[in-house]
């Protein structure tokens, strides 16, 4: 079967050499547009402390969570080193112990059924000092041993070397659809037209932009995220936990002293690519409170990226309405990085007809499409 998949981010990457591993005909097209939130990204896998009642969004990103190590092994497998992914474990700060306590309980409990999680303490500031020594003092801790970092580039860029690897094309070009009355029956990029059984979008932020031509008004929006790289000298940071701040920051550390901060998230119509002052103070403002250690590094990059939602901050998965052959997955948002890799996976199941761990039913595509 030929598969075309429009959009290179984590999510499309993911879609791309899952069906490739399967023996599908596998064409990936990406426009390499400034801002992919994948591009940009350095996440923190640690679903398992939200408070965000959505039970399928959690089902989403407990899944993501889990499925990272088998991907991980799979990726090595095929003769990839570097994936960006690394478990660390996760350090979430309060300065209030009660919440830290119940904290811990809510987290016991989503162990039953998420094994992943791993070891889970109560830390005092001292002890947690202990785990990250840039912290300021007197926040107590819950460390979750299961927690871990992702490089987004460079886990796409596995992803889609694997792929490559397995048969997979890779072309950057822009990508338009190419109907035959109510079937879309492949693309034209560069100038010309490739036919392919079935059609995949996984172009995030700008998936309005592709599905508009076919008379479809796609109700996808995205927050600009402003992130910023530091470098912390003389300092192996290598093995530090991501830190979760009660003050809606991250950070987390890379090796040779690298220090990802962040992030903003801005409310967009248009794409705006800048890194502004504004964005740039408020993270390091709520950094250098967290972690006062921090000033004395020094600023390496500043980096933006546009996170797509779909209605109700629900990811979507499913076939395209009042179009055959045409499916799509959307709507990641600031957890693209945990979910994005199993949804790669759950959508080259869906294409095939292959039995999804997830209901799609959860996760449906008209509530965000519909013809104009």
């Amino acid at each position: 079967m030929s598969i075309i998949i429009i959009g290179g981010g984590i999510l499309g990457a993911s879609t791309a050499y899952h069906l490739a591993k399967a023996g599908e005909d596998v064409t990936l097209i990406d426009r390499k547009d400034l801002g992919q939130a994948t591009d940009a990204a350095a996440g923190i896998v640690c679903p398992w402390l939200s408070q965000r009642r959505n039970k399928a969004w959690y089902r989403m990103v407990k899944g993501g969570a889990r499925y990272y190590p088998e991907l991980v092994e799979a990726l090595t497998d095929d003769g990839e080193t570097d994936v960006g992914y690394k478990k660390v474990g996760t350090l979430s700060l309060h300065t209030d112990q009660t919440k830290l306590e119940k904290m811990v309980e809510r987290a016991k409990k989503r162990r039953e059924d998420a094994p992943e999680i791993g070891d889970i303490e109560l830390l005092s500031s001292s002890e947690a000092q202990e785990y990250f020594p840039l912290l300021a003092d007197g926040y107590g801790a819950v460390y979750v041993s299961g927690g871990a970092r992702v490089d987004g580039r460079a886990m796409r860029d596995s992803l889609l070397n694997a792929a490559k690897k397995n048969g997979a094309n890779v072309l950057n070009g822009s990508a338009n659809l190419f109907t035959d009355s109510n079937e879309v029956v492949g693309v034209e990029v560069n100038g010309k037209t490739i036919h392919a059984d079935k059609i995949v979008d996984t172009s995030g932020a700008w998936s309005k932009q592709l599905l508009t031509p076919l008379g479809l008004t796609f109700k996808v929006t995205h927050q600009r995220a402003q992130i910023i790289h530091l470098n912390i000298p003389g300092i192996d940071t290598s093995k530090w936990p991501v830190i979760m701040p009660p003050n809606n920051a991250y950070l987390l550390s890379f090796g040779d002293g690298r220090m990802v901060v962040g992030a903003t998230r801005t409310d967009e119509v248009e794409f705006d690519y800048r890194n502004t002052t504004g964005a740039i103070h408020e993270i390091l403002g709520k950094a250098l409170e967290i972690a006062p250690g921090l000033d004395n590094s020094s600023i390496v990059e500043t980096r933006v990226g546009f996170r797509p939602y779909t209605p109700g901050f629900l990811p979507m998965i499913g076939p395209v309405p009042h179009f055959k052959n045409l499916w799509v997955a959307n709507g990641l948002g600031a957890s693209g990085l945990t979910s994005g890799p199993y949804l790669g996976a759950e959508l080259a199941r869906l294409t095939l007809g292959k039995t999804m761990e997830l209901n799609i039913e959860d996760y449906d595509v008209n509530h965000a499409i519909e013809a104009i």
